[in-house]
Protein backbone atom coordinates (compact mmCIF):
# COMPACT_ATOMS: atom_id res chain seq x y z
CA UNK A 1 0.00 0.00 0.00
CA UNK A 2 1.71 3.29 -0.83
CA UNK A 3 0.78 6.13 1.61
CA UNK A 4 1.77 9.87 2.03
CA UNK A 5 3.33 10.26 5.35
CA UNK A 6 1.70 13.93 7.17
CA UNK A 7 4.07 14.14 9.99
CA UNK A 8 7.84 12.43 10.72
CA UNK A 9 7.57 8.55 11.75
CA UNK A 10 11.07 7.07 12.80
CA UNK A 11 11.80 4.19 11.60
CA UNK A 12 9.10 4.32 8.13
CA UNK A 13 9.85 7.89 6.68
CA UNK A 14 9.73 11.85 7.23
CA UNK A 15 6.62 13.92 6.60
CA UNK A 16 5.74 14.10 2.77
CA UNK A 17 7.65 10.95 1.79
CA UNK A 18 5.56 8.65 -0.08
CA UNK A 19 6.62 5.16 1.02
CA UNK A 20 4.99 1.42 0.70
CA UNK A 21 3.78 -0.49 3.86
CA UNK A 22 1.65 -3.54 4.50
CA UNK A 23 -1.87 -2.93 3.84
CA UNK A 24 -2.96 -3.77 7.55
CA UNK A 25 -0.30 -1.12 9.23
CA UNK A 26 -2.04 1.81 6.72
CA UNK A 27 -5.51 1.19 7.23
CA UNK A 28 -5.80 0.29 10.73
CA UNK A 29 -2.89 2.92 12.12
CA UNK A 30 -1.27 4.88 9.66
CA UNK A 31 -4.86 6.54 8.61
CA UNK A 32 -6.81 6.52 11.15
CA UNK A 33 -4.43 8.12 13.19
CA UNK A 34 -4.01 10.78 10.61
CA UNK A 35 -0.02 9.98 9.95
CA UNK A 36 -0.64 8.96 6.67
CA UNK A 37 -2.78 9.10 3.57
CA UNK A 38 -3.11 7.10 0.52
CA UNK A 39 -1.12 8.04 -2.18
CA UNK A 40 -3.41 8.41 -5.32
CA UNK A 41 -2.54 10.39 -8.48
CA UNK A 42 -4.34 13.82 -7.25
CA UNK A 43 -2.78 13.35 -3.98
CA UNK A 44 0.55 12.78 -5.37
CA UNK A 45 -0.04 16.33 -7.50
CA UNK A 46 -1.48 17.94 -4.44
CA UNK A 47 1.87 17.18 -2.43
CA UNK A 48 3.90 18.25 -5.45
CA UNK A 49 2.36 21.61 -5.54
CA UNK A 50 2.78 21.98 -1.88
CA UNK A 51 6.26 20.73 -1.74
CA UNK A 52 6.90 23.72 -4.50
CA UNK A 53 5.32 26.09 -2.78
CA UNK A 54 6.40 25.30 0.85
CA UNK A 55 10.86 24.74 -0.29
CA UNK A 56 11.89 27.75 1.14
CA UNK A 57 9.84 27.24 4.41
CA UNK A 58 11.76 23.49 4.51
CA UNK A 59 15.07 25.45 3.97
CA UNK A 60 14.54 27.23 7.04
CA UNK A 61 13.62 24.44 9.15
CA UNK A 62 16.86 22.72 7.33
CA UNK A 63 18.96 25.43 8.95
CA UNK A 64 16.92 25.04 12.11
CA UNK A 65 18.05 22.28 12.26
CA UNK A 66 22.03 22.18 11.58
CA UNK A 67 21.79 24.97 14.09
CA UNK A 68 20.38 22.53 16.79
CA UNK A 69 23.03 20.02 15.24
CA UNK A 70 25.95 22.23 16.10
CA UNK A 71 24.92 21.69 19.59
CA UNK A 72 25.96 18.39 19.60
CA UNK A 73 29.80 19.27 18.34
CA UNK A 74 32.21 17.34 20.72
CA UNK A 75 29.47 15.70 23.02
CA UNK A 76 30.10 12.30 24.47
CA UNK A 77 27.89 10.57 26.85
CA UNK A 78 28.52 8.57 29.71
CA UNK A 79 26.33 6.77 31.51
CA UNK A 80 26.12 4.91 34.76
CA UNK A 81 23.87 1.77 35.41
CA UNK A 82 24.13 -0.61 37.94
CA UNK A 83 25.85 -3.91 36.64
CA UNK A 84 26.14 -7.16 37.31
CA UNK A 85 29.45 -8.98 38.20
CA UNK A 86 29.48 -10.37 35.07
CA UNK A 87 28.97 -7.29 33.03
CA UNK A 88 25.47 -7.69 32.37
CA UNK A 89 23.33 -4.63 33.32
CA UNK A 90 20.39 -4.68 35.43
CA UNK A 91 17.56 -3.19 32.64
CA UNK A 92 18.83 -1.38 29.83
CA UNK A 93 20.53 1.92 28.79
CA UNK A 94 17.75 2.86 25.63
CA UNK A 95 16.66 6.89 23.91
CA UNK A 96 15.19 7.62 27.07
CA UNK A 97 18.66 7.05 29.48
CA UNK A 98 20.24 9.40 26.46
CA UNK A 99 17.94 11.98 26.78
CA UNK A 100 17.82 12.34 30.14
CA UNK A 101 21.57 12.48 30.25
CA UNK A 102 21.47 15.15 27.67
CA UNK A 103 18.81 17.33 29.86
CA UNK A 104 21.50 17.37 32.47
CA UNK A 105 23.87 18.82 30.28
CA UNK A 106 21.42 21.44 29.06
CA UNK A 107 20.75 20.45 25.41
CA UNK A 108 16.70 19.85 25.65
CA UNK A 109 15.92 16.69 22.96
CA UNK A 110 12.77 14.83 22.97
CA UNK A 111 13.46 11.30 23.32
CA UNK A 112 11.05 10.44 19.95
CA UNK A 113 13.60 11.80 17.79
CA UNK A 114 16.55 9.04 19.47
CA UNK A 115 17.30 6.30 18.18
CA UNK A 116 19.95 3.83 19.65
CA UNK A 117 19.86 -0.19 20.03
CA UNK A 118 19.18 -0.91 23.61
CA UNK A 119 22.43 -1.36 25.63
CA UNK A 120 22.90 -4.25 28.02
CA UNK A 121 25.96 -4.65 28.50
CA UNK A 122 28.87 -2.27 29.73
CA UNK A 123 30.52 -0.43 26.34
CA UNK A 124 30.70 1.71 23.85
CA UNK A 125 27.11 2.65 21.78
CA UNK A 126 26.36 5.26 18.98
CA UNK A 127 22.47 7.03 19.27
CA UNK A 128 21.29 8.81 16.47
CA UNK A 129 19.32 12.06 17.41
CA UNK A 130 16.94 12.56 13.98
CA UNK A 131 16.63 16.44 13.75
CA UNK A 132 15.69 16.60 10.11
CA UNK A 133 15.27 14.68 7.16
CA UNK A 134 18.76 14.71 5.72
CA UNK A 135 20.33 16.56 9.50
CA UNK A 136 21.12 13.66 11.73
CA UNK A 137 24.05 13.66 14.49
CA UNK A 138 25.88 10.76 15.66
CA UNK A 139 26.25 10.81 19.31
CA UNK A 140 29.22 8.28 21.53
CA UNK A 141 27.41 6.66 24.41
CA UNK A 142 29.58 4.76 26.80
CA UNK A 143 28.22 2.74 29.42
CA UNK A 144 29.86 2.01 32.90
CA UNK A 145 29.16 0.21 35.77
CA UNK A 146 27.49 2.32 38.38
CA UNK A 147 29.68 0.96 41.19
CA UNK A 148 32.97 1.35 39.87
CA UNK A 149 32.68 4.94 39.16
CA UNK A 150 31.51 6.11 43.12
CA UNK A 151 34.29 3.87 44.23
CA UNK A 152 37.12 6.27 43.19
CA UNK A 153 35.05 9.36 44.50
CA UNK A 154 34.96 7.81 47.90
CA UNK A 155 38.48 6.71 48.47
CA UNK A 156 39.21 10.63 48.99
CA UNK A 157 36.57 11.29 51.75
CA UNK A 158 37.39 7.94 53.12
CA UNK A 159 39.88 9.51 55.92
CA UNK A 160 36.89 11.73 57.21
CA UNK A 161 34.31 8.82 57.36
CA UNK A 162 35.66 7.08 60.58
CA UNK A 163 35.85 10.74 62.50
CA UNK A 164 32.22 11.81 61.52
CA UNK A 165 31.06 7.82 62.94
CA UNK A 166 32.94 8.20 66.40
CA UNK A 167 30.52 10.33 67.60
CA UNK A 168 27.15 8.25 66.26
CA UNK A 169 28.45 5.39 68.96
CA UNK A 170 29.02 7.31 71.65
CA UNK A 171 25.48 8.54 71.14
CA UNK A 172 24.24 4.63 70.75
CA UNK A 173 24.76 3.88 74.15
CA UNK A 174 23.06 6.98 75.56
CA UNK A 175 20.32 5.86 74.05
CA UNK A 176 20.67 2.91 75.94
CA UNK A 177 21.10 3.81 79.08
CA UNK A 178 17.92 6.29 78.96
CA UNK A 179 15.49 3.48 77.84
CA UNK A 180 17.08 1.42 80.84
CA UNK A 181 16.66 4.34 83.17
CA UNK A 182 12.88 4.39 81.58
CA UNK A 183 11.74 1.00 82.48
Amino acid sequence: MELILKEDIIGLGYKNDIVNVKSGYGRNYLIPQGKAVIASASAKKVLAENLRQQAHKLAAQKAAAEDKAKAFEGVALEIAAKVSSTGQLYGSVGAAAVAAELAKLGIEVDRKIITMRDAKQVGDYEATVHFHKEVEVKVPVKVVAENAAPAAVEETPAEEAPAQEAPAVEEAPVAEEEEAAEA
